[in-house]
C-alpha cells in the first residue's frame, strides 16, 4: 500500500525479539526511534515497524511466532549502524537506561563521531554521524 505519505525505496533492517514490547519501548524511550505500526495481540508482536527519524527504520517482531515463521531470527543476533547528529544525547540516555556501552563515544579515523552499546535482548547499535560516501566514487 502506497500513498504520498508512504517513503520511497530504502532498505528495512529486520530483529525478533524475545520481549518485543519491552524491545520496542526502549528502542523509542531510549534510542529516538518512531513508532510507526504494531501489529499484534498481548505480549505477542506480529509485525512492527519503528521508524528512524532521518529516515530508514527497522522491522521486529516476537521470536516463537509458531510453525509458520519463515522468518525466524535468533533474539539478540542483530547489528545495525544508526546515522544521528545528536551522539551525545541517545549514548547519555542509554547509560541511564542501563545499556551495555561497547564503545565509548569518540572520533574516527574516517570522520565520524560515534559510539556503541547493546540493547536489552543484547542486539548491537552503533550511532554515529557517518553518513557514507557519496555514490559512484571513491574514499579520498
Amino acid at each position: 500500500m502506497t500513498d504520498d505519505r508512504t517513503p520511497p525505496p530504502q532498505v528495512w533492517p529486520t530483529l525478533r525479539a524475545a520481549d518485543a514490547r519491552a524491545l520496542i519501548r526502549f528502542l523509542v524511550d531510549v534510542f529516538g526511534f518512531e513508532e510507526t505500526a504494531v501489529y499484534g495481540e498481548g505480549d505477542r508482536v506480529d509485525h512492527c515497524q519503528l521508524s528512524w527519524p532521518p529516515g530508514g527504520g527497522i522491522m521486529l517482531g516476537s521470536a516463537g511466532r509458531g510453525d509458520d515463521d519463515r522468518w525466524a531470527l535468533r533474539p539478540g543476533t542483530f547489528g545495525a549502524y544508526a546515522v544521528t547528529d545528536d551522539v551525545k544525547a541517545i549514548h547519555e540516555r542509554a547509560v541511564r537506561a542501563g545499556a551495555e556501552i561497547i564503545r565509548e563515544p569518540a572520533s574516527t579515523d574516517y570522520g565520524s563521531f560515534e559510539f556503541a552499546c547493546r540493547d536489552p535482548e543484547g542486539n548491537l547499535w552503533s550511532f554515529g554521524t557517518y553518513r557514507g560516501e557519496p555514490r559512484g566514487g571513491s574514499a579520498p
